[in-house]
Order: C-alpha cells, then structure tokens, then sequence
C-alpha cells in the first residue's frame, strides 16, 4: 500500500514537471504622480515625465493667491486657491501671479506661453515662430479662438483650461510634436482629439502608431447628467455612442419621445409638467475609442482616473460649483 501511494506522488511530481510555465503577470499602468512644489500639486502623468525634452502638468486647486469664497457649517470662509482663469469673482493680478507660479512648478519659467479663447469647437491651431507667445495675459492681444493647439515649437508652452471638461495632451516621441485639446461634450461628439492628431499627421508627419494620449483629470460619468440634446448628438455622430451612457440612453436619443413636447396633453397645470430624463455621459471612454480609431494604439491611451466633481477638494467643478476657478493643462517642448 505504501509503495503504491509512493508511486502516485512520483507520478503527480513528474506530470507537474512537464507542464508549461504560467504566463508573467502584466505590470499594472503607473499611478499618475501628484507632485508637490512648495504649497502647489501638479499633477503629473508617468508616460509624459519619461520624456526628457518634454514639460508638462495638470494644475490643482490647493495654493495660489486667489480668494473663493465658498459656505461651511452655515458660515462664509474664505479659501486661497489657485485660480488659472480670469473669472469675475477674482483679480487679474492674482490669476497672473498664479499662473507664473503655476509655470514655475512644472519647469517652463521661461517657455512662450500659448492659450486660447476656447469656445467647445473642433478648431485646431498649428503654433510656429510667428504666433507662439501669444498669450500672457496682455489686454491689447486678441488670443487664439479654438479648441487644440500643435506644435513642433521648441521653448513653446501649450496650454488649455479645464473645470470639468477632458483635458487631453498628445506627444508624438519620434516627431518630438505635441499637443493640447480641451474636449467638452460638443468638442468630443465633433472628434477635436482625432483632428488634433490628424493636423499632426498632416503639419509634422506623425504617425498615430507613435503617438501617446493621456487624458486628465475631468467629470467622471457619474457626476455627469445630461439630456436629450446630448444624446441626440451622440446618437447622430457615433453608431456605438450608447455605450457610454448610462440611463434611457435609446428614450432620450429619440426626439420623437420627447415627454414633455406637448404638456398640454400630459393633463397637468402649467408648470407641473414631467421631468425630461436624463443619463450619465462617460466623456473619458468617448475619447478613448475616438482616439483609438484615430489610429492610436490603446496601451498608448491612459486616463488620470481622478473626477472633478467627486475631488472638489482638489480640482474645480463648474458642474458642481458653477461659482469656481479654472485650472491648466500644459505641454511643451523645452
């Protein structure tokens, strides 16, 4: 009895012997980098900071000389914040001083600074020696109207303003060109993240096999309501667009439902009609599939995972706030 339960553990040991290896664990994506600078964080993406002849940053909230006034316990306090845009509750100057402050932390000091006057458009504009440095707050200069801007520029800053829309930064390593886009509802559903890449192609030779994509910190679907506008637009625009909404996806997509396009035959006093529904927009996976048809491999497309309306401790959120400051992605060649 002995020799044959010998004989079977031999048996197992050599089978266990012949079978293959099993296949490495994949690394999971490096975590995005939040790094302070003095009393800033910037936020920063691993694939982006292995480039040495690139800058770049997502801005936070925390720090800066702004003044936001926000309610706590019943009571007014105040917050200093740093505010990159010129809002009407804050002072030219001290959004100036933050964003030299801002420039400083992320290592482009002394980089020529390019903004835009952004109007949630597929407008994408080609930064060279004639229009880089068009903005650094100068009254008399009309900025740059559009969505996305490219460049091969070296010393030139790319810059876009975020509250709740995606902030996405390309960088094409064998081309050295990049760029930045700001991708709301109307600029996602117009694939200005696909025009961006292809006026790279078409100005630079870039090859979206190249390329990579890092999409920041922006609202995640569920903070995100929207109504049958959207989805319409979705709908007309991407055959596969339900799959980023969550809710009546199909009832809101189809105008002909419009529960509330006669109220007077829902039987019920002015005012009292029913409410429109509503569904949750995922504006991280749109862009992801717009960028992977565009042509960039998806290992090469990776997301912060952070949600402005959820992290109001540490970014703005116009959806949340509506009354709130504005922050920046930046990219650049030095």
């Amino acid at each position: 009895m002995a020799s044959t339960t010998t004989a079977k553990r031999a048996a197992r040991k050599r089978q266990a012997g012949r079978r293959k290896p099993s296949a490495p664990k994949r690394k999971p994506a490096a975590e995005w980098k939040l790094r302070r600078a003095g009393n800033l964080q910037i936020l920063e993406a691993p694939v982006l900071a292995r480039f040495d002849w690139l800058v770049h940053g997502f801005s936070t909230r925390p720090g800066g000389a702004s003044e936001l006034e926000f309610a706590r316990s019943g009571r007014e306090e105040i917050e200093k914040a740093l505010n990159l845009g010129f809002t009407d509750w804050d002072t030219r100057e001290r959004v100036l001083a933050n964003r030299n402050k801002f420039f400083q932390a992320i290592g482009a000091g002394r980089m020529r600074v390019v903004t835009l006057r952004q109007i949630h458009s597929d407008i994408v504009h080609v930064v060279g020696p004639e229009n880089a440095g068009r903005d650094t707050g100068s009254r008399n200069e009309a900025p740059l109207q559009g969505d996305a801007l490219i460049t091969r520029q070296r010393g030139v800053l790319l810059v876009v303003q975020i509250a709740d829309c995606i902030p996405i930064l390309l960088a094409d390593p064998k081309k050295r060109a990049v760029a930045a886009v700001h991708s709301g509802w109307r600029g996602t559903v117009r694939r200005i993240a696909s025009k961006a890449l292809g006026r790279m192609r078409m100005e630079f030779g870039t090859r979206p096999q190249d390329v990579v994509a890092v999409l920041g910190p922006g609202i995640g679907q569920s903070c995100y309501e929207v109504g049958t506008e959207v989805a319409a637009e979705f709908q007309a625009q991407f055959p596969d667009a339900r799959e980023w909404f969550e809710g009546p996806f199909d009832r809101l997509a189809d105008s002909d439902n419009d529960p509330n396009w006669l109220p007077w035959l829902t039987m019920k006093p002015p005012g009292h009609a029913p409410p429109a529904p509503r569904v949750q927009l995922d504006l991280i996976a749109a862009n992801r599939v717009i960028l992977e048809a565009a042509g960039i491999p998806a290992k090469n497309i990776s997301a912060s995972g952070f949600c402005t309306a959820c992290r109001s401790d540490l970014f703005f959120s116009f959806r949340k706030e509506r009354a709130t400051g504005r922050m920046m992605a930046a990219i650049g060649i030095r």
